[in-house]
């Protein structure tokens, strides 16, 4: 049986494998209820963008985890993956500067992904 923690875990983990940039984990169980966790990324092209999503879903699917919803993997300037609890952002660097989620959502914990 997978926990949040555990899945947060083998989130970040299939980040890293495809060198995601700047990692940052967010914990919004307080503040909102949309989900518990955002995790927010950024690739520095279309094609990483689109392995780290890859990726994710892939790792996460092999414990049975699949997302609710995918949005943005064509374009590929914002993928979003909607795993209930924890949204996953994968930003280019641009788009990332441009909605900048990490100030909309400083009254979140921030979290150490390496304490997951």
């Amino acid at each position: 049986m997978n926990t949040i923690n555990d899945t947060l875990k083998m989130i970040v983990n299939a980040l890293e494998d495809k060198k995601a940039e700047d990692i940052e984990l967010i914990d919004i169980s307080n503040i909102s209820t949309i989900a518990d966790y955002f995790v927010i990324t950024n690739g520095g092209n279309r094609s990483q963008i689109q392995a780290l999503s890859d990726n994710v879903e892939e790792k996460l699917a092999a414990r049975g985890i699949r997302p609710k919803n995918v949005e943005g993997y064509n374009t590929a300037n914002w993928v979003l993956l909607d795993y209930n609890d924890i949204l996953v952002h994968i930003f280019d660097k641009e788009s990332r500067g441009f909605y900048d989620l990490e100030r909309m959502w400083r009254d979140g914990r921030i979290v150490d992904p390496k304490s997951v």
